[in-house]
């Protein structure tokens, strides 16, 4: 089996990090995109992710996680109390999908999204042309080129 590599997005106010690191795992709910469901449905326990935090000052890559359950139906989407709910979904042909994911370790710093536009081998990667997609493939090359740039 061959490790692949992903980013997952994530709102610092709405789940962070140091969360993750309390937590240990968790479910990555609330993903209504096709194409990041896609990406979801894609992955393998023990891919590793890059953990962002997106929506700040200055987005960054922080940590690494890593997948630990594959792909299964997002609850929130069944729930009508859910700001993820969706009418349209039936448990018998769910629409929405979810990983779970655990805390593997902090980057040695954080990599700024300018540094990561900065620097010309990055420049095909996805976040790079499609920001907004919030769980994205990461290929191997892009993997280790941010993780010497959290140790320069």
């Amino acid at each position: 089996m061959r490790m692949r590599y992903w980013l997952f997005k994530s709102e610092p106010h709405a789940y962070s990090f140091d969360q993750l690191r309390t937590d240990g795992t968790t479910p990555w709910t609330g993903v209504r995109n096709w194409q990041a469901r896609s990406n979801m449905k894609a992955m393998e326990a023990g891919d590793l992710g890059f953990f962002y935090h997106s929506s700040i000052a200055q987005p960054c890559a922080v940590g690494v996680c890593r997948v630990v359950k594959t792909a299964y139906p997002d609850f929130t989407q069944f729930d009508p109390s859910s700001e993820y709910y969706d009418a349209t979904s039936r448990p018998e042909r769910p629409k929405w999908y979810m990983v779970d994911v655990e805390y593997v370790e902090p980057l040695s710093r954080p990599v700024t999204l300018a540094q990561m536009r900065s620097e010309p081998r990055l420049e095909g990667m996805v976040l790079l042309r499609r920001g907004r997609l919030s769980v994205q493939p990461v290929t191997e090359r892009e993997w280790t080129i941010v993780r010497e740039l959290a140790e320069r």
